[in-house]
């Protein structure tokens, strides 16, 4: 088998910087040697007659390692695959690299790049007919992995993500061509929460990211923490944006250091971790633990302190096999092994001031033949197979077994993604490799101690692990005597967590429970108070007004209007208004019960009241008098089941207001609530369709228009009584339910009433016959 040399494309002169957050990766396949996978991967330096100045320039940049240790680990495998005589037989593999910088707007750019050999896009076309690349591989960041999805499904290209774990790009619907080589973060929770429970820490603080998967974590420390006692000091939801850009006017911090907790736990993906910790490592704060889900790349920091407030952080590292070769294949990655490669070159010219090569501006002096990255200074590459490291060298064994099982098959390449979804093997390390999400294990935890000596000396020691598959009590694995601890962080935070009753709180330094206030709308409470004097206010103009129709009852307005509906109506608005009172107040046994019935029937005369008068004016004042009793008893009988089945009761509010106890009135059955209301909506709507069907009726006579807006106010406030109810709590709760009785009590008193009680009070003379036609309902 002959083996195809591999290069980088460099999208820019300058690649893999920290301005760059991913990557953009594609795999090619040859059967001979003499066939160029990529091409402008050459960089020669004497084509920079300015090498010193550009020199210069680029110690400015802080050098992402991280980055290129993704790109050493796909050389590597593929190194690995083109020397296997047992896979790929009469095949060789070669890839492409492109480099994705870290804005939205343009991580699209390399792959539009690579289908149509330049800037200029051609929609649903493929410009790149003799490209032989079988699969794509992006990461670590999602952003990325998402954008070029929606690409590159177009183009049924299998697409291979590196980076973290994500629900979101589980959705095989949105993304039909990609896979993710990461394990699920189920079992990390659990991780977090053994140790917490193994050194008895009790006190702990959240940083975590305001992200999807940010609010998931949350959300399971919380019920898991909640099980073992342990009690949650502080939690701060940081918006990636704010990190990410603003991290000098970031004040979080001051959250930290008033805390009296000493553990504090960071969530987030690496990117988000390195630029939240270099901004939190500029305050010295001794004396805390933090733990943390991914490792953040030490390298790139220049602040090289005696004192580090991160020295001795606890850090949550996905676990796999030890992959042999790969440390002794960093070692002896140097630019005369690899000569075109410009990234490794530059390493070698900016951290050793050295060179391979005689032609570079001769102002560096010769390399010796052994120069290895390990003699970076500072420990500055990781020879160790970090996490994504590991899923790209997976991601490439997985490609070449599938192109593996399609040759014996003798399948051609348009077929790749059958195979692919269902491809499972042990990699060399002895590891189980699925792109299937059903069939992925559980993720097994390495724990790393992170050691920060003086002069930028960093190292990261194994010393324990977490096993979901560990017999209970037996998950977690430390060895305590590995653990190189910052000052002060054996003391236990608290001496125990105690959980605060729910008739007590506790106070702004967390250290003691003090009792809690009881409270109700009452009317010393502006509010209550507020919608007590409506209530009263409204209830008296309403009474006013029937002893306005009463004294003027043989005007022909007050005739025409069917004077018995008249005063049904206005008595049962009065005490419509009067309703609200039983709300107010401290609630009683009675007045719990008389709140939800003296409304529904109430309101219940109400409507079918006004539905008697609007079939009043289609029978011309053929009043149908049984319609309000049937009506009314229909509602009695669905109030006399609920008060049997299950009554209202008192009840109490612990945890809608902090510090206070709140006494409600629990309506029992919600259902039946539901049933009252439904039915009060239903009797509305009925009134609404009869009045907008009389609208065609002789001017002379009708008013039913008038009447479908009416109606039509009414069904509002109570339709959209229903999700303001849901999203309060406490009091509110109670003040939105009284401000839904006043508004559409005053609805009808005003639109009903108004117009008459004008012409009776101030335009008598228009008091006749004519005019009472007119008003007629």
């Amino acid at each position: 088998m002959e083996s195809v040399s591999s290069c980088i494309i460099l999208s820019e002169a300058l690649s893999f910087l920290s301005n760059s957050s991913s990557i953009f990766t594609l795999i090619s396949i040859s059967s001979s040697s003499s066939e160029i996978l990529c091409s402008s991967c050459s960089v020669c330096w004497s084509c920079f007659p300015f090498c010193f100045v550009f020199l210069k320039q680029w110690s400015l940049f802080r050098l992402s390692l991280r980055n290129y240790q993704f790109v050493l680990a796909m050389d590597f495998a593929i190194e690995e695959i083109n020397k296997n005589p047992l896979l790929l037989q009469n095949m060789s593999l070669g890839f492409d690299i492109y480099n994705v910088l870290h804005t939205e707007w343009r991580t699209l750019e390399p792959p539009f790049f690579w289908l149509f050999l330049s800037d200029k896009v051609v929609p649903n076309y493929n410009c790149r007919r003799e490209s032989k690349s079988v699969a794509a591989l992006t990461g670590p960041s999602r952003i990325t992995s998402a954008h070029t999805g929606t690409l590159l499904q177009l183009y049924k290209i299998p697409q291979l993500t590196f980076g973290p774990f994500d629900p979101i790009l589980s959705d095989h619907d949105k993304f039909t061509s990609l896979y993710q080589m990461a394990p699920k973060e189920t079992s990390l929770v659990l991780g977090m929460v053994s140790l917490m429970l193994h050194f008895r820490w009790t006190w702990v603080g959240l940083f975590i990211s305001e992200d999807h998967r940010g609010f998931q974590i949350l959300s399971d420390l919380r019920e898991e923490m909640d099980k073992h006692r342990i009690c949650v000091a502080f939690v701060e939801m940081i918006p990636v944006s704010t990190v990410s850009f603003f991290p000098k006017t970031w004040s979080k911090h001051h959250q930290v250091i008033k805390s009296s907790a000493n553990v504090i736990i960071l969530y987030g993906d690496s990117d988000f971790l390195e630029v939240l910790m270099n901004t939190l490592r500029e305050i010295l704060m001794t004396g805390k633990v933090w733990i943390l889900n991914s490792q953040w790349d030490v390298i790139r920091s220049h602040i090289h302190l005696i004192l580090d407030s991160f020295h001795g952080q606890l850090i949550f590292s996905h676990h796999h096999g030890d992959i042999s070769g790969f440390r002794n294949f960093i070692q002896s990655a140097n630019p005369s092994k690899y000569p075109d490669d410009f990234y490794l070159v530059s390493l070698f010219l900016v951290f050793l001031n050295c060179s391979f090569s005689e032609s570079q501006c001769g102002t560096y002096k010769k390399c010796p033949h052994n120069a290895s990255l390990t003699w970076l200074p500072g420990n500055r590459f990781e020879t160790a197979m970090s996490e994504e490291s590991y899923n790209i060298y997976n991601a490439v064994y997985a490609v070449a077994h599938t192109l593996h099982e399609m040759l014996l098959h003798q399948i051609q390449m348009q077929t790749l993604h059958p195979f692919m979804k269902s491809i499972q093997f042990n990699n060399p390390a002895g590891d189980q490799v699925t792109l299937d999400e059903q069939r992925k294990l559980e993720a097994e935890y390495d724990i790393l101690n992170f050691w920060n000596f003086p002069e930028g000396l960093r190292h990261k020691v194994k010393v324990g692990k977490f096993s979901p598959y560990g017999l209970h009590g037996q998950q977690l694995s430390l060895h305590e005597d590995l653990i190189e601890w910052n000052s002060r962080t054996l003391e236990v935070d608290m001496d125990q967590c105690v959980k605060c009753a729910d008739h007590q709180y506790a106070n702004r330094d967390k250290n003691h429970c003090l009792q809690k206030s009881v409270t109700f709308l009452g009317y010393e409470d502006p509010l209550g108070l507020a919608l007590a004097c409506m209530a009263v206010i409204f209830s008296v103009l309403t009474a006013a007004v029937l002893v306005v129709f009463m004294k003027h009852r043989d005007t022909p307005i007050v005739k025409a209007n069917n004077r018995a509906l008249t005063y049904i109506l206005l008595i049962s608005l009065t005490f419509c208004f009067l309703c609200p009172l039983l709300f107010i107040g401290r609630p009683s046994m009675a007045t719990c019960i008389l709140q939800q019935t003296t409304f529904g029937i109430v309101f219940t005369v109400v409507t079918s009241t006004v539905m008697a008068k609007t079939l009043t004016v289609i029978l011309a004042f053929n009043t149908p008098n049984y319609l309000i009793p049937i009506c009314t008893l229909i509602q009695l009988t669905a109030c006399g089941i609920w008060l049997g089945t299950s009554p209202p009761f008192i009840d109490t509010d612990t945890n809608s207001e902090h510090g206070h106890i709140i006494i409600v009135c629990n309506k029992g059955s919600v259902v039946a609530f539901y049933c009252i209301l439904g039915y009060l909506i239903f009797l509305a709507f009925g009134s609404f369709t009869v009045a907008f069907l009389a609208r065609n009726l002789p001017d002379t006579f009708n008013e039913a228009t008038f009447l479908t807006f009416i109606m039509l106010l009414f069904c509002s406030v109570w339709i959209t009584f229903l999700p303001v109810y849901h999203s309060t709590k406490g009091r509110v709760m109670v003040a939105v339910e009284v401000f839904s009785i006043l508004a559409s009590s005053a609805g009808i008193l005003g639109f009903i009433f108004g117009p008459k009680c004008y012409i009776i009070l101030l335009r008598p003379e228009r008091n006749t016959l004519y005019v009472a036609m007119i008003l007629l309902y």
